[in-house]
C-alpha cells in the first residue's frame, strides 16, 4: 500500500509541476481542460499522498488546488458546450 501512495504522490507532483511549467512558457493556456486535469489529478493524488502520512499543511493547500481546479474545469466544459451549440 506504501508504495502505491508513493507512486500517487510522485505522479501528483509531477503534474502539477507539468500543469505550472507549460503554462509558464506558454504550451498551455489556463482555460485549457488538459491543464485544469493536470491540476486536478494531480492535486488529487497529492491529497491522498500528505493524508497518508500527516502532512496537513500539504493536505490543505491540495483540497484548495483541488477546489479551484473543479470549477474551472466545469467552467471550461461548459463554455465548449455553449459553443457548440
Amino acid at each position: 500500500m506504501q508504495t502505491l501512495i508513493d507512486i500517487l504522490g510522485w505522479v501528483g507532483s509531477l503534474e502539477v509541476i507539468a500543469a505550472y511549467g507549460l503554462n509558464s512558457f506558454q504550451k498551455l493556456k489556463s482555460t485549457s481542460a488538459i491543464f485544469q486535469l493536470l491540476n486536478l489529478t494531480g492535486g488529487i493524488f497529492l491529497i491522498i499522498n500528505t493524508l497518508y502520512y500527516g502532512a496537513y499543511p500539504s493536505t490543505f493547500i491540495n483540497i484548495v488546488w483541488v477546489a479551484i481546479a473543479v470549477p474551472a474545469l466545469y467552467q471550461i466544459m461548459v463554455g465548449r458546450k455553449a459553443k457548440a451549440d
